[in-house]
């Protein structure tokens, strides 16, 4: 017990060592764990301090980088910032001038307006008491006073006016007379040709008038074999050495003529010598077509026709209008119409062929139907010619209107050949008629007293009441005429109307 006692007793003191000694020992280490962790915590605090102290030192220096950095920024901006108040400031300062001279303008614009109504006012008044006095002075109403100032307006503009017309027609037709004389005469003087007038009878010259009776023959069967192929009556009167072939168609006259001849010459005159000299004759005259055609085409000299145009043209040699030979015509119009071209620097190679085909209808137009204007164009279409040769040949007596300067030139080159002196005769009663026609335009006007046509119709004379018509009026009437001439009769050239007032002219051309 005891023995067991003292183990446990043992036991006891054994585990109450052990644990003083773990105790002991647990006090040490955890002596030793504090005394490190101070030690530890001791070396991160003065880790700690020195870390703070560097951040501190670089935080102070990038501070003090950074707001030298930002003052130097925010002085700049200062700086611009001044500036830009200056400007504005300036600014303002020249608005608050501008409006206070806009103000000081706007004042006296409202000071002038209520002058101006003042003023404006008082016009008013001042009008209304001068037309008061004046329709007491002049005895007038303002509605009459009005009238008579319309009628005096009129006056004046018609005064004016016609001075304007007086002014502007004598410097176009200064401007046109020069311009057209040298060009005209120009051509004409260029232009030697000579010219016959045929007419519709051929008369044959014999050597005795013995060779009459031959001609009739036995009861008269040698002059009617004579008509019968040729289609010409045979005149044989009293006329001594002499017999008549009359016929409207030239070429039947010419056949006529050149069998009678071959006849005399021969002196066998019966039947059937006859018939065998017609169609010699007739063969002869086709060949001097041909030449006269080939004559004109090369006076023309205007390049190379077809042989239709060629043989048609020869037969104008035998053809006349109002008594002019129209291939002689032709040739006229052929080298008035190139010269001109040329002054005009227009077509001239166009103008000539057109102006040597212009009447070549006239040939034909027994056989066709149209006028020769229209048959000439168509011709020289089928024949293969230009459609500028074909205008101008069709426009040439306005069949169309010209649509060409060489149709133009046609037209005029036209009517200088055949209105020229001496170049067409014309029947007493067409010339009597045509110089009733003017002086009955004339006298139609108010105001005329008496009209005369003097030049072949080619001047008219107007003689005017002065109590009627004035300066003015004349000028005006004067133009009136031409007008009504120009629309309502055909006429070659130019008429000149002379209205005569108090002995004073007023010359119109037309």
């Amino acid at each position: 017990m005891l023995s067991a006692g003292a183990a446990l007793i043992g036991i006891l003191l054994g585990a109450a060592g052990a644990s003083a000694v773990l105790v002991t020992w647990s006090r040490s280490r955890v002596h030793t764990a504090r005394t490190e962790r101070e030690r530890i915590l001791e070396d991160a605090q003065r880790e700690a301090e020195a870390v703070r102290r560097e951040a501190q030192v670089d935080g102070r220096e990038q501070a003090v980088a950074l707001r030298s950095e930002i003052e130097s920024e925010v002085q700049d901006r200062r700086v611009e910032i001044a500036k830009i108040e200056e400007r504005v400031l300036q600014k303002e300062l020249e608005v608050d001038n501008r409006l206070v001279e806009l103000e000081r303008k706007e004042q006296g614009l409202g000071d002038r307006e209520v002058h101006a109504k003042a003023l404006q006012e008082e016009l008013r008044d001042a009008q209304r008491d001068a037309l008061v006095s004046l329709e007491k002075i002049s005895g007038l109403t303002v509605h009459e006073a009005r009238q008579q100032l319309l009628e005096r307006s009129k006056d004046l503009v018609r005064h004016e006016l016609a001075r304007e017309v007086r002014q502007m027609e004598e410097e176009a037709r200064s401007d046109a007379r020069r311009r057209a004389r040298a060009l005209v005469a120009d051509s004409l003087q260029r232009v030697a040709a000579s010219h016959t007038a045929e007419a519709t009878v051929t008369v044959v010259e014999l050597a005795s008038d013995d060779l009459k009776g031959r001609i009739i023959g036995r009861e008269g069967r040698n002059i009617r074999a004579l008509e019968h192929l040729t289609g010409v009556d045979f005149i044989i009167d009293d006329t001594p050495h002499a017999v008549v072939l009359s016929s409207f168609d030239p070429l039947r006259r010419e056949v006529a003529r050149m069998t009678l001849d071959r006849l005399i010459e021969d002196g066998r005159i019966h039947p059937a010598r006859i018939e065998e000299m017609y169609y010699q004759a007739k063969a002869e005259l086709e060949e001097h077509i041909v030449q006269a055609g080939e004559q004109a085409v090369f006076e023309a000299n205007c390049g190379e026709f077809h042989e239709e145009l060629v043989r048609t043209l020869g037969r104008l040699r035998y053809r006349t209008s109002y008594g002019q030979n129209v291939l002689k015509h032709t040739l006229e119009v052929v080298h008035l119409g190139g010269i001109m071209a040329a002054e005009l620097s227009a077509g001239v190679k166009t103008t000539k062929r057109a102006a040597l085909l212009h009447d070549i209808g006239k040939a034909v137009s027994h056989e066709v139907e149209g006028s020769h204007a229209v048959i000439s164009a168509q011709l020289a279409r089928r024949c293969g010619e230009s459609e500028g040769v074909v205008h101008a040949i069709e426009a040439h007596h306005y069949d169309v209107q010209p649509q060409t300067v060489e149709a133009v030139l046609l037209i005029t080159a036209d009517a200088i050949s055949a209105s020229r002196p001496g170049a067409r005769g014309e029947s007493l009663e067409n010339y009597i008629r045509r110089l009733a026609a003017l002086e009955e335009i004339a006298t139609a006007k108010a105001g005329v007293a008496k009209a005369y046509a003097l030049q072949a119709g080619r001047e008219i004379r107007v003689i005017v009441e002065p109590a009627e018509i004035d300066d003015d009026g004349a000028v005006l009437l004067s133009h009136e005429i031409a007008r009504e001439i120009e629309d309502q009769l055909e006429y070659p050239g130019q008429v000149k109307v002379i209205v005569i007032r108090e002995s004073r002219a007023i010359e119109v051309a037309k």
